[in-house]
């Protein structure tokens, strides 16, 4: 039995990202009255063991590619338990609006198929939204000229151990003023310098990629029962809006009856972090 009308904000983080980048964020809609739950993944945030080697400085970058990685190992499935498990402890204080940014899109879409009925509303913050499998093995029919895809191989940590994890070495930008600026103009470009050092500081380094698998795609009798609604970012970088616009248009023609909720921010990538309080009324209007 529900105990209020009033909805949870459940923000799911990107690739890389974890609960702390949506701090920002969160501050917003609670000065609305609007509670919220910020998910670490798993393999991700505070209480994830990443490698030592990530922190310390000078950097031991020999020791960085050989670390352990706490993502290996994990799968998309890890992350469905993790956030279904988080959702019904929750439910019992009212609707839940679950919110995804970036890479974090595939959870939220996975979840939502896995657990429509605990679900009143999927957000995706330019995040990516998977609506046919051939998404996942197929060249897409539209222009993606991203900035991010050429920074990240610059930080881009060979896999020494043979782990499947991608691993980024975030904190090297703060060395290196063209690299900073560089991701800085693909991922958060409408931040100040300050802001972006602080992002960088709350990155994790590993990723896994194998989450992206069918199980992310969506389903039309399981997620397409959900209302949904896209964010778009007009001033993305990253996931470009021909990009977000392409995601859009293919959920769309899957489940025509029920079509993404559109609303568009001049925000950046991870403009929540930046410009949080931009966000904040159209998530309030959600409700």
């Amino acid at each position: 039995m529900r105990t209020t009308s009033h909805p949870t904000f459940v923000f799911v983080p990107g690739g890389s990202s974890n609960a702390r980048a949506w701090g920002p964020l969160q501050n917003e809609p609670a000065l609305l009255g609007h509670r919220s739950y910020a998910v670490d993944l798993p393999g991700h945030g505070d209480r994830a063991d990443h490698p030592a080697a990530y922190y310390r400085q000078p950097q031991d970058l020999t020791a960085l590619a050989t670390a352990p990685s706490p993502m290996r190992g994990i799968t998309l499935q890890d992350n469905v338990r993790h956030v279904v498990d988080v959702l019904r402890r929750l439910t019992a204080s009212g609707p839940l609006i679950l919110a995804g940014n970036s890479f974090g899109g595939l959870t939220v879409t996975a979840v939502g198929n896995a657990v429509p009925e605990l679900l009143d509303r999927v957000v995706y913050l330019s995040a990516v939204c998977l609506s046919d499998p051939a998404m996942l093995t197929e060249k897409w029919d539209v222009a993606d000229d991203n900035l991010l895809d050429a920074a990240a191989a610059r930080i881009t940590v060979p896999d020494k151990g043979n782990q499947g994890v991608v691993r980024l070495n975030w904190r090297s930008a703060h060395a290196d003023p063209e690299l900073f600026a560089q991701l800085k103009a693909a991922v958060m470009a409408d931040s100040t310098d300050h802001q972006y050092r602080m992002l960088l500081d709350s990155m994790d380094p590993d990723e896994n990629y194998a989450v992206m698998e069918e199980g992310a795609v969506v389903r039309a009798e399981r997620w397409g029962s959900v209302p949904h609604t896209f964010v778009r970012l007009s001033e993305d970088l990253s996931i470009p809006p021909a990009v977000q616009d392409y995601m859009i248009r293919k959920a769309d023609e899957l489940t025509p009856e029920n079509p993404f909720d559109v609303h568009t921010l001049a925000a950046s990538h991870v403009g929540y972090f930046s410009q949080p309080q931009i966000f904040a009324e159209p998530l309030a209007d959600l409700v």
